[in-house]
């Protein structure tokens, strides 16, 4: 019986959140410990790319991560961002969130409404004379710059950020109780695996994960999966995990 899960993201802000309604449906223990955690580029590492941020008129977020670190680099490279700079976003929440680096108007922020990539190319494409530039975080694929080469967009790959493990301490491992992990990343994996190189008790940690990749990487390291998410009847990891609860209990 799963009693008490550990979700390696940070505690969510709102108290709305789906997690806190399952942790009382279920009498369930949450605890939000993040496996891993993301540190900006420096303007001496970006410039070893030989990008010239002037260079474009357009970026593409696919994270609150992105919009941080590509404002912290303009501002270290004394860069003024033109007010003409369009922003293509991969849902309104991101979009929302360059207010706090720049006055948010409409003509000039885009957002899609399914968190893919996939779903903003027609977007991007009604703006085809843009020069587009893309950070990404160190541990990414070419499926983004396949996909818009294969629309003809002006576009340009960056790495503004990069994910290293947020190591559990001492004390974390040596008192780590829980029945179940929630990973969303192959980095969380890895976290988790560095601290238990030999495993945590006799029968493998249960594990949830989200993506293809963090599945993959999960069931490499040996541990036991029980939910894979997103699915087609499944999008997020709290109603997999909510499924997964209620089967548990029947």
């Amino acid at each position: 019986m799963i009693k008490k899960i550990l979700v390696s993201q940070p505690r969510p802000t709102s108290d709305k959140s789906p997690y806190y309604s399952i942790a009382e449906d279920f009498g369930v223990e949450l605890v939000f410990r993040p496996f891993i955690k993301v540190e900006g580029l420096s303007s001496k590492e970006f410039r070893q790319q030989k990008i010239s941020i002037t260079s474009f008129t357009a970026v593409v977020f696919t994270s609150r991560h992105a919009i941080d670190n590509f404002f912290k680099i303009a501002q270290e490279m004394r860069f003024e961002i033109p007010d003409t700079m369009k922003y293509f976003c991969v849902t309104e929440t991101i979009s929302l969130y360059i207010q706090k680096y720049v006055q948010y108007r409409k003509r000039k922020v885009f957002f899609g409404s399914t968190g893919k990539i996939d779903d903003l190319v027609p977007l991007m494409m009604k703006h085809k004379q843009e020069k587009y530039l893309v950070p990404l975080s160190d541990v990414h694929d070419n499926s983004v710059k396949k996909l818009l080469d294969t629309k003809g967009l002006q576009h340009t790959e960056c790495v503004m950020y990069r994910t290293v493990c947020n190591d559990l301490t001492e004390e974390e491992v040596k008192n780590f109780d829980y029945d179940m992990c929630v990973f969303f990343s192959p980095s969380g994996v890895a976290a988790y695996k560095k601290a238990f190189p030999d495993g945590c008790g006799a029968v493998p940690m249960k594990a949830a994960t989200f993506g293809p990749a963090t599945a993959k990487a999960a069931h490499d390291a040996g541990l036991d999966v029980q939910v894979e998410a997103p699915s087609e009847k499944y999008p997020s990891m709290t109603s997999a995990l909510r499924r997964f609860l209620i089967d548990q209990e029947d």
